[in-house]
């Protein structure tokens, strides 16, 4: 999550640089021909949109030296089929490392990042954090917490044991996994490293992997978890896609997202509907992308931000981009940054697609299921605004990652939750930077879009 700014028509995005041939070569045949996609069509309008309130909410996370530079990003749910009250949910709080809570927002662990390699050197940064189920280890079958530390661009595990004495994560990262894009040790320090994350579990094979995206940069990789000695996991690189970082518009022009110089558009949200291997992939400034998660497909936009298309400058002295006149290409769903997707599983390969959309405070919901052409399906269903339940529990404001389980959970979510990041958590939000998670009955969500 980018620190708060001031408003502006359209938040700074990263600027034109040489785009590699694939790139060019995506961008092209990705490239829109209308000013607004099917898939953003029909709807309520983003003012309009029902509201739904929180049940509860995690304690606040300060992101400075006092609160242990804990800054709420990314969360994933945990369901104890044994007992499903006692479910978890698991969540990044970047140089605060893990903080795991309990169905009731409150904390039953926290993990710390680890240190930098040397003196000087970048210390661990968790960004975002995805489950995989019943992972083959040496030492048997287990769930894992998989995390991208950016600070570090290397991939955690951590083994989940609900009533392990000490608490119910345990690390299990292999001691020599690589860096996924780092060369040196001074790249790591540039911070060009391991941002998003989603897992999948092939079907057809029973391998399972991570999609690892890269900050300020197009890359995702695919990385294979493997299991190691000792009941550790390590990882190896299978591919690598870049997705396009200019764009051509209806009128023949080409747009590059605005931004700092030598910054890509980059991709953080990204989740895998298991029903059919696909992954959907947030590019902060562009949209959503949908792609084969082996990534031997070409990508194809689903639904664009509503700055798509907007020229930009960038003021160094700001740091910010000045806008000019809007083309009328964007979308008119999400407005920039598109952040945390997750699936929203109802069944039979029915259910939803929800994004975050960070730009103004909204979630949006699109039709799981795709078409039979290549650009087909994916309609726009709905969106909500999670809002406060009362002074004291507030609702969700920039919101970064996004998690949602339509499963019961017990009798406090018998009809299922959706954890958000809060990047503004209130009333605490003040000289100190304060974030936190909102805990959402997810059946009161669902029933606000049949409304």
């Amino acid at each position: 999550m980018h620190p708060r700014r001031p408003a502006r028509p359209a938040r700074p995005a990263r600027p034109a640089a040489a785009a590699l041939a694939l790139a060019s070569a995506l961008a092209v045949l990705a490239g829109p021909t209308a000013a607004a996609p099917a898939s953003a069509l029909g709807g309520h309008e983003s003012g309009r949109l029902p509201t739904v309130t929180p049940v509860a909410e995690t304690a606040a996370l300060f992101d400075d030296e006092r609160g242990g530079n804990a800054n709420a990003d990314d969360p994933a749910i945990w369901r104890n089929d044994a007992d499903p009250g006692r479910s978890l949910v698991v969540a990044t709080a970047k140089k605060g490392g893990l903080r795991v809570y309990d169905l009731g927002a409150r904390q039953v662990q926290a993990l710390p990042a680890p240190g930098g390699p040397g003196p000087g050197d970048s210390p661990g940064r968790f960004n975002n954090v995805d489950l995989v189920h019943r992972m083959r280890l040496s030492a048997g079958r287990a769930d894992l917490a998989v995390v991208t530390d950016r600070g570090n661009d290397r991939l955690r595990f951590y083994r989940i044991d609900r009533d392990r004495p000490g608490g119910p994560l345990t690390d299990v990262t292999a001691p020599a996994v690589p860096p996924v894009f780092s060369a040196s040790q001074g790249e790591i320090n540039d911070q060009r490293t391991a941002y998003g994350l989603a897992t999948w579990t092939d079907r057809a094979t029973g391998r399972s992997y991570a999609l690892v995206s890269r900050r300020h940069e197009t890359r995702i990789a695919l990385l294979e978890l493997i299991a190691a000695p000792g009941g550790t996991v390590g990882y190896r690189v299978v591919r690598t896609l870049d997705l396009p970082s200019s764009f051509r518009l209806p009128n023949g022009s080409s747009w590059t997202p605005c931004g700092e110089p030598g910054e890509r558009p980059q991709v953080e949200g990204m989740v895998v509907d298991p029903a059919d291997g696909t992954l959907y992939a947030g590019q902060e400034d562009v949209g959503i992308w949908r792609v084969r998660a082996d990534l031997t497909s070409a990508p194809v936009l689903v639904d664009r931000v509503r700055e798509y298309g907007v020229p930009a400058v960038y003021d160094a002295d700001t740091e910010e981009c000045a806008a000019g006149a809007d083309p009328g290409y964007g979308g008119r769903r999400l407005s920039a940054d598109v952040e945390g997707l997750t699936i929203v599983d109802e069944g039979h390969g029915d259910g939803y697609l929800m994004a975050s959309s960070q730009g103004d405070n909204t979630f949006a919901f699109y039709d799981r299921q795709r078409g039979r052409g290549p650009e087909d399906g994916h309609a726009y269903e709905g969106g909500v605004r999670i809002t406060a339940r009362s002074r004291e529990l507030d609702g969700s404001e920039e919101c970064d990652g996004a998690a949602a389980l339509n499963r019961p959970l017990g009798r406090v979510f018998p009809r299922g939750l959706l954890v958000v990041q809060d990047g503004h958590d209130g009333p605490e939000d003040g000289p100190r930077t304060a974030t936190g998670f909102k805990f959402v009955d997810l059946g009161e969500v669902l029933d606000s879009l049949d409304d």
